[in-house]
C-alpha cells in the first residue's frame, strides 16, 4: 500500500511517517513546509519513501501527490486555536477549502483509504462538567479551528458517507511529547519547558479539562484505522486516546512538578476559557483494540531528559511554536 501523508513534515505527521515506513509502507509525505523540512532529513534516502512540496489548496498540487495512492493520512491544517485566529483566511482555505479538494480528486483518483486527523475541540464545553463526552456527544465547537474541523467531518461521515472511498476520522486528544518536529507551544511540553528553563508555571484556570495522548500514539491510531477492516471504520468517527489521560491543568502541573525540581507555580483564577471537556474513548478501545503506550508523566520525563541534554539551544524560538 501507497500511504499520502498531507502535512507529513509536521509534528504527528514527521511521526506517522517514519510508523508506516517502519512497516513497510509506500511512503509520500505532501507538505508546504510552513515550519520547513528539517524533520524529514533523516528519511529522505529511504527507498519507501518520497517528498512532494505542494499545498492541499493548489488543484495541480494535489492532483500530482495523488499519484499511484491507495490511502491517505490528512493531516496538513492549520493547526489550533491560536493560529486559526490568527491566520483566519488562511485556515478557511487550507482546513475547509483544501481537505474537501483532497477528498474530492482522491475519490476521482480511486483512492481506497481517507483518515483524517480532526480534534477534541470539538466537543467545546461540557453541559455537564461531571460527566463523560463520547462520539455521539452533542458538538460544541467555540473556536475556528473546531468548526472547520466540526464542518468537515460532517462533510466526510454525512454528505459523503456513500463514497466508494473509506473515510474515517479521528478525534485527537491533545498531544504532546517528543517529535522531529518538536513543538514547546503545546501544555505538556510548554509546562516542562518553563519548569525546566525558568523555574516557573502560571495557570491560568486550573480547573479546565483536557485529554491527553502522546504524539506516537496518535500516529498509531491511523495506522490501526488504516489496517482495520473497512466495516468497522467506514464513514465512522472515534475519539483517539484513553479514559484515564483526562487531566485538568492543576493536575498537568503537578506531574510536572514531580520530574522537574523546585519549580514555583503560580494559580491565577481563570473563567476564560470556553473549552472544558472530558473525553470517553471506551469506542476505539472496544471496536479497534486500540490502546496506548505512553501517558503524561511519560511525557514529562521525555521533554526534560531532552531539554536536560543543551541539544535544544533556544526552545522558545519561533520554529518551536505554530505562531
Amino acid at each position: 500500500m501507497k500511504v499520502l501523508v498531507t502535512g507529513g513534515a509536521g509534528y504527528i505527521g514527521s511521526v506517522l511517517v517514519r510508523q508506516l515506513l517502519a512497516k513497510g509502507y509506500q511512503v509520500r509525505a505532501f507538505d508546504s513546509l510552513k515550519f520547513g523540512g528539517d524533520a524529514l532529513y533523516d528519511v529522505m534516502l529511504n527507498p519507501n519513501f518520497e517528498f512532494m512540496k505542494g499545498d492541499v489548496r493548489i488543484a495541480a498540487d494535489v492532483d500530482k501527490a495523488l499519484e499511484g495512492i491507495d490511502a491517505i493520512a490528512h493531516l496538513a491544517a492549520i493547526v489550533g486555536d491560536p493560529a486559526c485566529k490568527k491566520f483566519s483566511e488562511e485556515a478557511n482555505e487550507t482546513n475547509w477549502d483544501g481537505s474537501v479538494l483532497l477528498f474530492n480528486m482522491a475519490e476521482a483518483a480511486g483512492v481506497k483509504r481517507f483518515v483524517f486527523s480532526s480534534t477534541c475541540s470539538n466537543y467545546g464545553k461540557m453541559p455537564d462538567p461531571d460527566s463523560f463526552v463520547v462520539e455521539t456527544s452533542e458538538l460544541n465547537p467555540v473556536s475556528l479551528y473546531a468548526e472547520l474541523k466540526v464542518k468537515f467531518e460532517k462533510y466526510l461521515l454525512e454528505d459523503k458517507k456513500d463514497s466508494p472511498m473509506c473515510s474515517t476520522a479521528l478525534r485527537f486528544s491533545t498531544v504532546y511529547g517528543f517529535s522531529p518536529r518538536i513543538r514547546f507551544d503545546l501544555t505538556v511540553n510548554e509546562f516542562t519547558r518553563n519548569a525546566a528553563i525558568h523555574g516557573v508555571q502560571e495557570i491560568w484556570g486550573q480547573q479546565f479539562w483536557r485529554p491527553y495522548c502522546h504524539v506516537d500514539d496518535l500516529a498509531r491510531a491511523v495506522v490501526l484505522v488504516l489496517e482495520s477492516p473497512e466495516e468497522k471504520v467506514r464513514a465512522n468517527v472515534f475519539n483517539v486516546g484513553t479514559t484515564e489521560e483526562n487531566y485538568n491543568k492543576g493536575m498537568v502541573i503537578k506531574e510536572v512538578c514531580k520530574v522537574v525540581p523546585n519549580v514555583t507555580v503560580n494559580y491565577v483564577d481563570s473563567s476564560e476559557d470556553p473549552r472544558d471537556y472530558r473525553v470517553n474513548f471506551d469506542k476505539i478501545k472496544n471496536e479497534l483494540g486500540f490502546t496506548i503506550t505512553k501517558t503524561v508523566p511519560d511525557g514529562v520525563r521525555e521533554i526534560y531528559t531532552l531539554l536536560k541534554t543543551g541539544i535544544v539551544t533556544d526552545s522558545f524560538a519561533q520554529k518551536f511554536r505554530n505562531i
